[in-house]
């Protein structure tokens, strides 16, 4: 999440279709503080392969050292005003090392609304997009926000993105006719979409 009055929104998210038979398991979990060099691993591909999705650049993420990653991952591993899921598909080999996160899902508070949840920053890799990832992720946060008292998710696409939004509504969302300006492209417009936690 980058500072500012709002976070980075959802992103280009996986269709919600079903597990291919070659795709190997995930495990969508919460982050934790010892993810941070994989967590950095996944924001640059994810700034990548969507530039307009995140309110950061490529570049910016890059110069970023370490230490503030490990200080973000930190904070969002724990409480209930924020959280990261990722999607990792090292998680399912015991004794086997690590791989690359293969998706990730943010959500913290509506600073407006304490019953709401915004989805942001949701991305899978284009590998495993529609093996049915998407889908865990957004019912990880769905989850992590019933437990918090937060009936309500919302999220943000740009307009035009008719990929993520097609996914999003497959998921339950619904498009609430309201637009607001993109916070770092002010030619693009993002549309608000919710649905029950």
């Amino acid at each position: 999440m980058t500072a500012g009055p709002r976070p980075s929104l959802a992103g280009h998210p996986a269709s919600a279709g079903t597990v291919a038979p070659s795709a190997r398991a995930a495990t969508v979990r919460r982050v934790t503080p010892w993810d941070a060099a994989r967590m950095r691993a996944l924001r640059l591909e994810m700034l990548a392969d969507a530039p307009l999705a995140f309110l950061e650049t490529l570049a910016d993420a890059a110069a970023r050292p370490h230490a503030d990653y490990a200080a973000r991952i930190a904070s969002v591993a724990v409480g209930r005003r924020a959280a990261q899921f990722i999607a990792d598909p090292g998680a399912d080999r015991p004794g086997g090392p690590a791989g690359r996160l293969v998706g990730h899902a943010g959500d913290a508070v509506w600073p407006d609304d304490p019953g709401l949840t915004v989805v942001y920053a949701v991305y899978v890799t284009p590998q495993r997009r529609g093996t049915g990832l998407l889908a865990e992720l957004i019912e990880a946060v769905a989850a992590w926000s019933r437990q918090c008292g937060r009936p309500e998710l919302m999220l943000e696409v740009v307009v035009g993105n008719d990929h993520a939004y097609r996914a999003y509504q497959r998921l339950g969302f619904v498009d609430t006719g309201v637009r607001v300006p993109h916070p770092k492209f002010p030619t693009l417009r993002e549309l608000q979409m919710r649905r029950p936690a």
